[in-house]
């Protein structure tokens, strides 16, 4: 009955959103969903289907628990070394103009991370960064741009003084920095790719997906890269074979487009 009724909830919320739970690794989703409908005291999913088809907040609250919004700026700083000594001057001597896509962007610290980098090296103007999420909760606290200092913990100091307003208890984001991002949302299972990407960011989402998701993810992903360009994954999403998708590591994370 339990299993009848979760998969029930995944075909209803497939119907009304196009978000294919099936493609999420099913116990860890479960789980997740479990202790949310439970505490906001739904007995079955079918139920808890009903309450957050009317109710937004609740949708919001549902799509914010499905997509584990936890990010921060500069995480794992040393492959933000990585990426600025190493991956973007050559990338940068390849293709004057970078266009970039931060993909399940979150509430924007990723996006923003870059956009931080290339203002630094001067190389912003040139460029065009994209950066996309599934949760429109989340884009809209990306707009937003205000964030705590706990995000900005690994934020080098000088660029924080030069780039955020501190109020009270937080921090926001010129307006300056902002302008650089276009945000969109976009569902990486569903929804088409663009192509010519110099750069492509995905960090910390793929360990969520199903081994066949993450297959076709990688194949998308390769194809909306241009021959050169580079694929910049988490700390846990090591890509085992990565030939199969036409790409060759250049560093730890990172992944190059072959031709």
């Amino acid at each position: 009955m339990e299993d009848k009724d979760f998969g029930q909830f995944i075909e209803s919320i497939k119907k009304m959103t196009g978000i294919d739970l099936a493609l999420y690794k099913e116990a860890q989703m479960k789980r997740r969903l479990t202790s949310l409908r439970l505490k906001r005291g739904y007995q079955t999913f079918v139920e808890y289907f009903a309450a957050i088809s009317k109710d937004k907040e609740l949708f919001y609250e549902f799509l914010d628990r499905m997509t584990i919004n936890v990010s921060e700026f500069f995480r794992n700083p040393n492959r933000w070394e990585v990426l600025d000594q190493k991956i973007l001057p050559r990338l940068q001597q390849e293709s004057r103009r970078l266009k970039c896509w931060s993909a399940a962007c979150s509430t924007g610290e990723e996006p923003y991370t870059l956009a931080l980098i290339l203002l630094r090296k001067q190389w912003m103007k040139e460029a065009t960064l994209l950066a996309t999420d599934i949760d429109e909760g989340a884009l809209a606290k990306a707009k937003q741009g205000v964030y705590t200092e706990r995000s900005l913990q690994d934020c080098p100091k000088e660029l924080v003084q030069k780039y955020f307003e501190k109020d009270a208890l937080t921090y926001r984001i010129s307006n300056e920095v902002k302008s650089q991002i276009t945000f969109k949302k976009h569902n990486l299972l569903a929804d088409p790719f663009d192509s010519g990407f110099d750069l492509i960011i995905c960090r910390n989402v793929m360990i969520y997906f199903t081994e066949e998701a993450k297959h076709e993810l990688y194949l998308k992903f390769s194809k909306a890269l241009r021959p050169g360009g580079v694929l910049f994954v988490g700390s846990t999403e090591q890509i085992f074979q990565p030939q199969q998708y036409q790409f060759t590591p250049e560093d730890t994370f990172f992944y190059r487009k072959m031709g």
